[in-house]
């Protein structure tokens, strides 16, 4: 039997999910997350912030990190990523940056939330202008300031983002 689009995705939904419920069988975050491209799993990630000590270790990220390496390439261009739930502001960066094409996720912020995990306050602390955020950012004057970006586009050989 053929399957369809939809329980495709599910399938595929539902392996994310496993894997962020064996991550917090072992005292990680419960998140995980897969990339998949032409129907092929090319990444994994399971939460592994406090195994690893380093807060952006979160499972979007590693199965970003997985597939890049995989495939040995930043861009995961015609990539899906299936979270077991909505990724947060930072994840949905790398996300963007990796030009994965779409993302299908369980869980909504609200549970995460509910759980204590509130990325709904570092959404909100986006929104707000820089200097006024929770985490003061001030730009200052420095006439260097344009400097690595004038040698960055002088480069002909870079690679673009």
């Amino acid at each position: 039997m053929k399957q369809t689009t939809e329980s495709l995705h599910i399938r595929f939904l539902e392996q994310a999910v496993r894997l962020a419920a064996a991550s917090a069988e072992r005292g990680g975050g419960p998140f995980g997350a897969l990339v998949v491209r032409a129907g092929e799993i090319i990444g994994r990630g399971s939460n592994r912030v406090t195994a690893n000590r380093d807060p952006t270790a979160h499972a979007e990220i590693l199965a970003i990190r997985d597939a890049c390496r995989q495939l040995g390439d930043y861009r995961l261009t015609g990539a899906v990523l299936y979270a077991s739930c909505l990724p947060c502001p930072m994840c949905y960066a790398a996300i963007c940056w990796s030009r994965i094409e779409r993302v299908y996720y369980a869980a909504g912020a609200e549970q995460a939330a509910a759980a204590g995990f509130d990325d709904l306050e570092v959404a909100r602390e986006l929104r707000r202008q820089p200097h006024l955020r929770k985490v003061a950012c001030r730009q200052l004057a420095s006439q260097l300031a344009d400097w690595p970006f004038e040698i960055w586009r002088s480069q002909p050989d870079r690679l673009e983002y």
